[in-house]
Formats: C-alpha cells, sequence, structure tokens
C-alpha cells in the first residue's frame, strides 16, 4: 500500500471532507478522492461512505487508519534514530506558534540555539493553537506551541506527546484613570457595564473571553472587534474600552494601562506538542530543552 495514500486516509478521519484534506496536504480534491479510490481497490473493502456534506470512514477504514498511525509512528521513531547515528543537530525545524506565545518565548530560544548548534535552521509558522495541532498531524510541521482554551487532542492523543511549558494568567486591562483601576483584582460581573475590545482575530480565544462573560451573568457590549494587540491597546489607553488580555502579551502592549487578574483567577496551559515517534530526535529535544528553560526563567 502506498504510504502517500495511507496518509490521505488518516487526514480523512480527522479532517472528513475531501477539501480540507486536500488544503492540509496541499493536493486537489480530485487528486485526494483518487487516492481514497485508488486505496480502497488496493484493499479490495470500502474504506469510506458519504455522510451528508462529509465523509466518514467505514470499519474497516478506521482498522486500517490506526494501523496506519502505527506506521507513521515507526518511521519518525526510524528517522529520530538516524539522525542520532549521525551525532550532528542540524537541519530544519518547523514550529508552528499562535502569535502571543511566538513573540513572548520564541525569540529567545531561536537566539540561544543559533549560537549553539548554527548548522540548526529553525523556521517560525503563525498558526493558531488548533491550526498547529493539525499541521503537527499532517507532518507540515515539526512541533506546535498550543494552549488548553482551543485544544483537544481527542484521537490525537496516542500519537502526540505534549509538555508543559507555562500557566498564562488572562488579566483585566484598562485606562490607568479608570474607576477600578485602585483595586487589586476585578470580577468579571464588575465589567458588565463596560465597552469592550475584543480579540477577533482568535476566534477560539474571543468565544472563551465571551463565553467567561455569559457565565458572570452578561454578554459584553463589544465597541472594538481587533486583529491585533495594537488597535486593542490603544482603545484601552483612552479609556474607551476594557479588555482581557493573556498575561503573555502584557509586555506588547503599552504602558499606559493598568493589568488586573481576574477573581478568582482564569489561566490557560501552554504547552509544546510534537509527535510522539519523535521524542528521541536530537534536534526536537534540544528544541523542547531550551524552551523549557526560557519558560522557567519566565516564571522566576
Amino acid at each position: 500500500m502506498d504510504i502517500a495514500r495511507l496518509k490521505a486516509l488518516r487526514e480523512l478521519s480527522i479532517r472528513q471532507t475531501m477539501a480540507a484534506v486536500a488544503e492540509a496536504l496541499n493536493l486537489t480534491p480530485s487528486a485526494v478522492s483518487q487516492q481514497i479510490t485508488q486505496l480502497e481497490e488496493e484493499v479490495g473493502v470500502p474504506l469510506t461512505e458519504r455522510r451528508g456534506r462529509g465523509v466518514k470512514l467505514t470499519h474497516a477504514g478506521e482498522v486500517l487508519v490506526s494501523h496506519v498511525e502505527r506506521i507513521m509512528g515507526v518511521l519518525d521513531e526510524a528517522g529520530s534514530e538516524l539522525a542520532l547515528i549521525r551525532k550532528e543537530i542540524a537541519g530544519t525545524l518547523r514550529i508552528a506558534a499562535f502569535a502571543t506565545a511566538a513573540a513572548a518565548l520564541l525569540p529567545p530560544v531561536l537566539q540561544a540555539l543559533r549560537k549553539s548548534y548554527p548548522r540548526l535552521q529553525i523556521t517560525i509558522i503563525e498558526m493558531e493553537p488548533s491550526e498547529g495541532l493539525a499541521a503537527l498531524g499532517s507532518w507540515n510541521v515539526d512541533l506546535a506551541i498550543v494552549d488548553d482554551l482551543s485544544v483537544r487532542l481527542a484521537r490525537m492523543e496516542k500519537t502526540v506527546h505534549k509538555v508543559r511549558l507555562i500557566d498564562d494568567e488572562l488579566k483585566v486591562v484598562m485606562a490607568k484613570d479608570h474607576p477600578l483601576a485602585l483595586k487589586p483584582s476585578i470580577a468579571l460581573s464588575e465589567l458588565k457595564d463596560e465597552e469592550w475590545a475584543m480579540d477577533s482575530a482568535t476566534s477560539f480565544y474571543g468565544e472563551f473571553v465571551m463565553n467567561l462573560c455569559r457565565q458572570a451573568g452578561f454578554t459584553p457590549q463589544v465597541n472594538a472587534a481587533c486583529r491585533g494587540s495594537e488597535i486593542i491597546a490603544a482603545m484601552v489607553a483612552s479609556g474607551c474600552s476594557v479588555s482581557i488580555i493573556p498575561g503573555l502579551r502584557l509586555g506588547q502592549i503599552s504602558q499606559n494601562l493598568v493589568a488586573r487578574p481576574l477573581r478568582p483567577a482564569v489561566t490557560r496551559r501552554i504547552s509544546v506538542a510534537f509527535r510522539q515517534g519523535e521524542r528521541a530526535h536530537p534536534a526536537i529535544k534540544v528544541f523542547v530543552e531550551q524552551l523549557l528553560h526560557t519558560s522557567q526563567a519566565m516564571t522566576r
């Protein structure tokens, strides 16, 4: 059986539409469909069935995917062992990272690794956590920095390993002359009559904050749906809005703001994920070790 066709079937088990698989594998939907058809001809049983607008795997398809995941894990392990034999940390690592974590954590990591391993090339690709995890499962990246607000490993639990990096506490930000600025902490219910600048680029994060507010008994009135921290900071500093931002982002915004913890505190766990079969890969090991060192230094 052809490895490319097996990978296409595994992607289909996760993404459930030919179009989504095609996007992940940089193919056309018709090419993906042909690969699945050819694979079904090779094995002699139906592997998929239509389910509404999507595609569902048959029992035979699920059985085959479970074997595919083991096969790909073995190939990852083989690549790791060969890298160990070469006794040199070199090549390219592709890192998927969402903007807040990438800006706070990755520059010092890359700076340190560039000095110690000049032949190791690291490429950062900005992706939201769910996108990064999907790219990891598609072998489009080597590691993904994720959080626990928007990512659930689900069926990838057996094939992906996560290492906890840092717990990032969410903060309320407001103008320095805001009436609540003198309080040591703020309950969400105290913000029910405020206007909000909300992060709209990160749909999972924005929805998480919206849900926090709803749980506190109100729906926030949004007067700025923003695609980056610059507009949020400007709206808050001017006194036009309040917002909730990750603690890691505080270093990227204006000093004209006041940040206060929520009461009760709300945190998100940030981790780095990589494929189980590459846990021993030397380049991945040194990257994760440096990332852990940097994360721990930030909490001291």
